[in-house]
């Protein structure tokens, strides 16, 4: 790749839709949203997501999840576990989660995101569009998340076989002023999902 072809793009213009944020909510009966899930991993992020979205589909609200693990297998397949390339996909799926947010979507995005600000970058870029960002602590004890442990992953950190692992070799910067915290250690998945939909509908984006 040339130094020329390898160049940032400078002659590009941001295009306004002729479709309002507004007439997209009016079609749809909501607002778009993103729900910004962080914890360890094993803390439960992924469940309540499901969870979360299949109560939204069985009341007739889209919404779209975003799991770490798919995300790797597509868009950020070509990134690793440095703290440079967390960073990246972090920065991506921040992105890719407000466009969805912008097009009316409640989006569940589950990501370890372990460091602090890599989640304020992507609630900048939602703040900065407008959109809602609601950043919700998925909290859980280490000790009970390697007893969970559903990949075999704290396993093999403890071994020595996974370098870099977020809680045995790597920080893990929990939030302090999410917009939930969840103690999924002393909740069931039911009451964390009363307490998202109670959140929602708080905000105005869903009835």
């Amino acid at each position: 790749m040339t130094e020329v072809e390898n160049r940032a793009a400078t002659n590009i213009h941001w295009h306004e839709s002729s479709v309002t944020r507004a007439d997209r909510s009016a079609i749809l009966g909501h607002k778009g949203v993103t729900l910004w899930f962080t914890g360890l991993s094993g803390s439960g992020k992924s469940t309540l997501a499901v969870a979360l979205e299949q109560t939204l589909t069985a009341r007739g609200i889209l919404s779209y999840r975003l799991d770490g693990d798919n995300i790797r297998h597509g868009i950020n397949a070509n990134l690793g576990f440095s703290p440079a390339d967390r960073q990246e996909n972090i920065r991506r799926v921040g992105e890719i989660s407000r466009l969805f947010a912008d097009a009316g979507a409640i989006v569940l995005s589950s990501f370890i995101s372990p460091y602090v600000s890599d989640r304020d970058l992507v609630r900048k870029l939602h703040t900065d569009s407008d959109l809602p960002f609601l950043e919700v602590f998925v909290d859980c004890p280490l000790t009970e998340a390697e007893t969970r442990d559903p990949k075999g992953l704290y396993k093999k950190a403890r071994a020595g076989e996974i370098r870099g692992f977020t809680g045995i070799d790597a920080p893990y910067e929990a939030p302090i002023t999410a917009e939930l915290h969840l103690r999924t250690d002393q909740l069931t998945i039911q009451q964390e999902v009363d307490m998202l939909i109670t959140a929602l509908q708080q905000r105005g984006i869903i009835d």
